[in-house]
């Protein structure tokens, strides 16, 4: 099948939240569109990231976005891989490793040192995927969080 990768743009956000809220449900929360939807309209209309579309057949159907960061070491910025998704009736079709190929331009074009992003444990297709991409495992690290 013939696919094309393009940047995302408020134009997009119905088909960009369709895909978000599929992705959200694969990581076990609510299906919530709406406020999937409202989420995503304030990092388009804040310029708070940047979004790029897997499309076929004029329909998207597999997405990935990206935030900014700013690395310690290299002292430059770098991009947070933060959500990839592929719709599972497309899954196969090399549409991860395009929409991951598309970042990796992206930290060319805005003169980025490089991609970061974690995935659990469990993800078994993530964790397969992302070395075969490139990606290094990075043992060193324990990843926290807080949340209020």
């Amino acid at each position: 099948m013939k696919h094309i990768i393009k940047k995302a743009s408020l134009e997009d956000l119905d088909q960009t939240a369709e895909l978000f809220n599929l992705y959200r449900i694969f990581y076990r929360q609510e299906s919530d569109l709406e406020k999937g939807k409202a989420f995503l309209k304030e990092r388009f209309l804040n310029s708070e990231s940047d979004i790029f579309l897997a499309m076929a057949d004029g329909k998207a159907v597999g997405f990935v976005q990206l935030y900014k960061l700013f690395h310690y070491t290299k002292l430059q910025k770098q991009w947070l891989l933060s959500d990839l998704f592929v719709h599972p009736d497309f899954r196969g079709q090399g549409l991860s490793v395009a929409l991951i190929d598309r970042s990796k331009q992206w930290c060319e074009e805005t003169g980025a040192c490089g991609l970061m992003l974690e995935t659990e444990k469990t993800n078994d297709i993530g964790n397969s995927l992302y070395p075969r991409c490139g990606f290094e495992y990075d043992g060193l690290h324990n990843y926290y969080h807080w949340w209020k």
